[in-house]
């Protein structure tokens, strides 16, 4: 086995192990905190951190610094790359620990940015600030961590920084065996799930001799350097996270559980996301790279198109799937301890309409990587910011249509409108591939399009002949529910997988990039 697969499989199956946990964790919170006002409160005292975690360390920082120490530890001495890990660490550390201590104190006024609507109920503003002043420390334990994971990375010590995240999974479980009544334990949980994840790094940075004592280092040239990189990230990000605080902030103006409902959906519909649709995406990169770098535009566009039929072949079913059984995934799922009938109602139709944008979401994955293989970036960014936009203003138009009708499930409209910013999205870009003539589609898709159309109609007559009500799943105990639901998932595998087979879809249409005519 090769280094190159040998490194991609242990960070695959320890990504895989971190996800099924998340979702576990995910479960036993429905269960121990329901929907209310307390668990809302948690979501957004965890959701601040997470909002700079993803537009700071995980996005931008690590971006910028490990090119940069790529470099250094390439053409350079050891002693200049641990050097080089000394002025960043202290440099980071510093402007990290005046970030938190400001947020800490900040924190009623970080809570009215991103939930104004908790203004309304003093108590839950009050809990929601009392609880950040908790986790947002994990900022700053996360881009450390950060930091250690790229230079280890770069050293090809892969596993230790792909166990990491599996960490703060843990330490939340574990917290709802220490006390299942109050939220505050979930708050020292991601305090303590911080500390231990960058600490957890610090052995192997040790062995390769490359933990030096932190310093200050601000007008280091190498410092300045990743700076400058940092920016142009991180204002292109900033408009997707303006998008992220503007739909949660709207969805505390709905009253308790709005915000609990919107999260919990999304974890359901991202976990088949993670699944194939960001692994597909990521698979294709460099092999995108390889051939825009032999000049092939054929075997280019032959790559995206059968990238484009796997997904749709996996992406359509599970969609139509999680549509169909929304109710009973949710029920199954989240419907346990205080997790009420209402809850589940709700979240379900949310679900509802995070699937509907469910394929927008996975051929973004699938199309942007025809773009950054041919290095042109600008293109996806102003995409994603015509689409965030008009998504915004979505927002807004149905959260107050929904408020001045007095809905009762006026969440979902903020859904729809991520849904929809998807694929408008997906579209502007595919156009673009197309206009362009870096993506010309192969041969065989009307064929291709009606065996998929006749496989997924069957599974969806099946489904809906076999589902039946919401009331029948909630009536049913949890074990049942769990065989129930299993039994479902199977029986529509095997009619998709038959039907597919019987129009004459096989596997050896999806064996390569040089697709056969189907």
């Amino acid at each position: 086995m090769s280094p190159l697969l040998k490194s991609s499989g242990v960070v695959g199956l320890l990504t895989l192990l971190s996800r099924v946990l998340g979702f576990v964790r995910e479960v036993m919170l429905a269960a121990a905190f329901g929907a209310g006002a307390g668990m809302d409160a948690f979501l957004v005292a965890l959701m601040i951190p997470n909002f700079g975690r993803r537009m700071f360390a995980e996005g931008a920082f690590s971006q910028a610094f490990v090119p940069v120490f790529t470099e250094t530890k390439t053409t350079r001495t050891h002693d200049e790359a641990r050097d080089l890990v000394a002025v960043t660490l202290g440099t980071l550390g510093g402007v990290l620990s005046l970030i938190t201590l400001i947020g800490c104190l900040a924190a009623p006024g970080l809570v009215w940015l991103f939930a104004s609507g908790f203004a309304a109920e003093p108590g839950k503003a009050a809990l929601s600030a009392s609880l950040l002043r908790w986790t947002f420390p994990y900022l700053m334990c996360i881009s450390l961590a950060s930091l250690a994971g790229g230079v280890l990375n770069s050293y090809g010590r892969f596993a230790v920084p792909a166990f990491t995240p599996v960490l703060l999974n843990l330490c939340l479980i574990g917290s709802i065996f220490v006390d299942a009544r109050s939220v505050q334990v979930l708050a020292y949980a991601v305090f303590v799930a911080g500390i231990l994840q960058f600490a957890f790094q610090l052995p192997a940075l040790m062995r390769l001799r490359l933990l030096p004592w932190p310093r200050w280092g601000w007008h280091d040239a190498r410092v300045r350097r990743i700076v400058g990189l940092m920016l142009p990230v991180m204002l292109g990000s900033s408009v997707a996270q303006f998008s992220l605080l503007l739909n949660s902030n709207l969805s505390t103006h709905l009253g308790n559980g709005a915000v609990s409902w919107l999260y919990y959906a999304n974890r359901l519909m991202e976990f088949p996301l993670g699944i194939f649709s960001i692994a597909l995406g990521t698979a294709i990169l460099p092999t995108l790279s390889a051939h825009h770098a032999r000049q092939s535009p054929v075997a280019f566009s032959a790559t995206l198109d059968w990238s484009l039929r796997v997904m749709l072949a996996l992406g359509v079913p599970a969609a139509l799937g999680m549509i169909l059984l929304a109710g009973p995934l949710v029920a199954t799922v989240y419907g346990h301890g205080r997790f009420g009938h209402q809850d589940v109602a709700m979240t379900a139709y949310a679900l509802w309409a995070y699937a509907a944008g469910f394929m927008g979401f996975s051929l973004v994955k699938v199309l942007v990587p025809g773009f950054y293989a041919r290095q042109e970036t600008r293109l996806p960014m102003r995409f994603a910011v015509t689409s965030l936009l008009v998504g915004m203003i979505v927002s807004v138009t149905l959260v107050l249509g929904a408020r001045s009708l007095r809905l009762p499930a006026a969440h979902v409209g903020l859904a729809v409108s991520t849904s929809l910013t998807a694929w408008i999205n997906a579209l502007l870009l595919l156009r673009r591939l197309k206009r362009d003539g870096v993506y010309r589609p192969g041969s065989g898709w009307s064929a291709f399009g009606l065996r998929l159309a006749v496989a997924n109609l069957l599974m969806s007559a099946w489904l809906l002949w076999r589902e039946g009500t919401l009331a029948s799943w909630l009536a049913q105990g949890s074990l049942a529910r769990g065989l129930h639901l299993l039994q479902l998932i199977v029986e529509a595998v095997a009619i998709y997988a038959a039907a597919a087979w019987a129009s004459g879809l096989r596997p050896r249409h999806f064996r390569a990039q040089r697709l056969e005519a189907l």
